[in-house]
């Protein structure tokens, strides 16, 4: 829901709380469904070759994302700032921990709306073969053009989120209703000539494929982003978190669903893009068209979300005087324009350069946990340290919930270090270089 009752005159120079239930939920549902639902089930039907196995990490990464939205209500409804994960970890924790989760934050969002742009580009090509070789031309472009239509303000902004998501979520479900009305029915049994991992191996596999799902349930946290827009942070914080939540997690279990009903594990396993086989199987000639074409309108509302909420990290970290003040700078229709021509023009870096930067983006990933536990034991020690606080929404089943959650990101910190050591070492590589990084910007920030 959109408010218009602002006048001109209130609405010069700062952020508008303009923003409702509504926008909650489609800049969640636009930033976390994306490629990673078209590209993770084949990884993971190959750990775990079984229909109940491989239903089941879903499951699980689902229920850690709605048990951390929990602690992160409390966080955003306590601290109703613009900015992200980063408000919470520099209230919470001092501007260095602030810092460390802005900053990777924001590199890794504006990272992400490259790779997106660039998936749009690809499939583009193939749908219309005038775009053949021109990638990234046409990657450039997507990412300009949601630049420009958010730089008019917030309304036009989240107009767009409202428009995308709502087309991005219509088009899932008509692909889940086609599957169970035109596809066949899946294996639901392991063929024999599958052998599916027991004990250790068991364990590990699991552990492989956990990570793979809560990288593609990332970005569930979006609404917090934008928390002093938001007409009635008390409320409509935690509604759209959980409605958010349960929508992406309702979207991901069918679309698997689907997926088995017309293949069996064995076919969906290894494939880069197991819903295009589906889709071939349930349309025929036609399969590989409606694929692209869906996977484009999921990337569109995936770009538009994740510009405004890189604006919003980088206006954050501005305003607290940890980046240049003047991407602090807000125009007459809430958006702060300097802080979006920043993030555009580092995410264009990227598109250009993507082939570079494509490590970067896999060891920024690292963060993205370390970022959730730092919210997490921000609860604890905000709990401890201001227990009078007015919180509007208190965490539900706190500690317990809170702690699981808490835990949950450590053993997956761990795992991610024990399964991949050379991207670990790069992110911890990065983590030290942040702080004399860290004291330059406070240094040069502090100058008149």
């Amino acid at each position: 829901m959109i408010s218009t009752t602002v006048s001109p005159t209130e609405r010069r120079g700062r952020l508008l709380r303009v923003l409702g239930v509504g926008f909650g939920l489609a800049v969640i549902i636009g930033n976390t469904i994306g490629a990673g639902i078209f590209r993770t089930p084949g990884s993971i039907a190959e750990l775990l070759p079984s229909f109940w196995l491989f239903l089941s990490v879903w499951v699980v990464g689902g229920l850690y994302a709605l048990i951390g939205a929990f602690s992160i209500a409390e966080l955003g409804t306590m601290l109703p700032r613009s900015g992200g994960q980063y408000v919470f970890a520099r209230y919470a924790l001092g501007e260095y921990a602030g810092f460390i989760v802005g900053w990777s934050d924001w590199i890794s969002s504006c990272g992400s709306t490259a790779a997106v742009s660039l998936v749009v580009g690809e499939f583009a090509a193939a749908l219309f073969p005038s775009l053949a070789g021109k990638t990234v031309l046409v990657a450039a472009t997507v990412a300009i053009v949601f630049a420009v239509l958010q730089w008019r303000g917030i309304v036009w902004g989240s107009g767009v989120q409202n428009a995308t998501s709502l087309l991005k979520a219509l088009a899932f479900m008509a692909l889940i209703i086609a599957a169970f009305w035109l596809g066949g029915r899946g294996a639901a049994t392991v063929p024999e000539s599958v052998a599916i991992p027991v004990g250790w191996s068991l364990f590990a596999a699991f552990i492989y494929g956990l990570q793979s799902v809560i990288y593609t349930y990332d970005g569930w946290t979006g609404v917090v982003y934008f928390s002093e827009e938001v007409e009635h942070p008390g409320r409509d914080i935690p509604r759209a978190l959980f409605g958010g939540v349960l929508a992406v997690i309702t979207i991901y279990l069918l679309v698997n669903l689907a997926q088995l009903y017309v293949l069996p594990v064995s076919q969906i396993a290894g494939k880069d893009f197991a819903a295009g086989v589906a889709a071939g199987v349930i349309f025929g000639r036609h399969g590989d068209t409606i694929f692209r074409t869906l996977t484009i309108v999921s990337m569109l509302s995936a770009v538009n979300a994740l510009h405004l909420m890189a604006t919003r990290v980088l206006f954050a970290m501005s305003r607290d005087g940890l980046f240049a003040r003047k991407a602090a700078s807000v125009n007459v229709g809430g958006t702060p324009t300097a802080a979006l021509l920043m993030s555009a023009l580092v995410a264009l870096l990227f598109i250009v350069f993507g082939q570079t930067f494509g490590q970067v983006i896999t060891v920024l990933a690292f963060f993205f946990v370390a970022n959730y536990t730092l919210s997490f034991i921000s609860v604890f020690v905000l709990r401890k340290r201001e227990p009078e606080k007015e919180r509007p929404y208190r965490a539900w089943g706190y500690p317990w919930t809170t702690g699981l959650a808490l835990f949950a990101s450590v053993a997956f910190l761990v795992g991610a270090i024990a399964s991949d050591r050379r991207n670990s070492v790069y992110a911890l590589i990065l983590l030290a270089a942040s702080y004399p990084v860290f004291r330059l910007i406070k240094l040069l920030s502090s100058r008149p």
